[in-house]
């Protein structure tokens, strides 16, 4: 049942406030952070990476909507851009291996020959931001 909430998580179309939605039934939740978790994450085919969310589902890592919270925490969006996702301790662990940190203090995600710096703050239209 949790992984079935999970995956029912999205935003009204009307006024963008997160709801669970299961195609005939939605109501609004409250979300105090992100409504969405990293659980994992794995290199892919393609040079990239992909993550493992706690609805069971994976999508691909997209390396310009990383960015450091308060207390050191990574997020990205998801969900074709719709959703921020928080990392767990243990995938923020595991995406150590492609993030660096370069002289002036900034972090980058090095991935497929690319650098992207990871952002220090939500990209724009994201809850809090």
């Amino acid at each position: 049942m949790a992984r079935a909430f999970a995956s029912w998580v999205g935003r009204h179309p009307d006024d963008g406030r997160y709801v669970l939605s299961n195609g005939f039934d939605w109501t609004y939740i409250q979300v105090e952070d992100a409504p969405v978790f990293v659980v994992g994450l794995a290199p892919d085919r393609d040079g990239g990476l992909r993550l493992s969310l706690f609805d069971g589902s994976e999508e691909a890592l997209d390396p310009g909507a990383l960015w450091l919270g308060s207390g050191g925490v990574l997020y990205t969006l998801v969900r074709a851009g719709t959703l921020p996702a928080r990392f767990s301790r243990q995938a923020q662990i595991a995406l150590g291996e492609w993030l660096r940190e370069r002289e002036d203090g900034s972090i980058v995600l090095q991935i497929g020959g690319q650098s992207y710096r990871v952002l220090a703050n939500p990209p724009l239209g994201v809850a809090g931001s």
